[in-house]
Formats: structure tokens, sequence, C-alpha cells
């Protein structure tokens, strides 16, 4: 096998991604040949900011589409069997607080592919998931972030 990245995330998620790619190839697809279609017969392409906006949106979405299928192609589904329910494991969520006086704040460990740290799933690679991963409840654990340390308790794991 190649050693291309492998993605761990849900069920769920992989759904997601294949939607949007589904999305991508049949739908955003044709609209952006179709603006490209008519952003060309506006003439002159050399001055046609039209068709460079066409063009360059063409470029993300062929771009976009081939980092889903890498992405889908190299998914580890992670299983609800394989999670431990009393450890931070990927795919759980956990609940913490920040010491000495800090709010309740819970996030959900996901891969990278769906990590979305305003619907609360952090990826695996932040900095918080790899300090709480492998940690139970009532630990307190060292969190190093850009902005410094912070110590945070660990209340509950789902």
């Amino acid at each position: 096998m190649s050693n291309e990245k492998v993605y761990p995330m849900t069920k769920e998620g992989k759904e997601k991604l294949e939607q949007e790619l589904e999305y991508l190839k049949t739908v955003k697809r044709k609209e952006v040949v179709e603006r490209i279609k008519i952003a060309r017969s506006f003439g002159d392409l050399s001055e046609n900011s039209e068709y460079d906006s066409a063009k360059e949106e063409q470029a993300f979405v062929e771009g976009r589409i081939s980092t889903l299928e890498t992405m889908i192609r190299n998914a580890k589904i992670i299983e609800d069997d394989e999670l431990n329910s009393d450890t931070v494991s990927l795919g759980k969520s956990v609940t913490f607080v920040e010491l000495p006086d800090g709010e309740e704040e819970t996030y959900t460990i996901v891969g990278s592919a769906e990590a979305d740290p305003f619907e609360g799933r952090i990826s695996n690679d932040s900095p918080i998931a790899k300090s709480l991963l492998g940690r139970k409840v009532g630990e307190e654990v060292v969190v190093q972030t850009p902005g410094g340390d912070m110590t945070v308790k660990i209340i509950a794991i789902k």
C-alpha cells in the first residue's frame, strides 16, 4: 500500500464527505462549466474578469473534488466497539473545565477531515485533543496552546 495519509472519521463524517463530493461532481461542476461558456461569449478572454473568475472557481472545485476523493479512499471508520468508554479517544465527546475557575467546554474529537470547531468538533491533531487523548475522567491535563499552557480537568467522556 502507498504511504498516503489515513483519515480517521466517523461513519457519518464519511457520508457527509461523500454527499459533498456527489454535489460537486453532479451540480457544481456543471454550473462552473456553464459560467465559463457564458463568459467566453463576452469576447476577448485577456480582459474578461468573468472568465477569469469562472476559471478560478473551476480550479477550486476540481481541487476540492480531488481532496475529497483522497480522503474518502483513505478513510478509516472509527467503530463504536473500538472505543473504550472511560478513556478520551477519537470519536468521543469530552467535557472539561479550565482550572482554576473556567467554564465547562465540550468537544468531540474527530479526524481532521471532520473537524469544525464552530460545531464543537476538534481535530485529533489539535493541541487540545493531543493533550486529552488517552486520559480519563478526573485527570488534570496541561494543554499547550499557542497562547500558552492551560490546565484543564476532565469531567465527562461520552
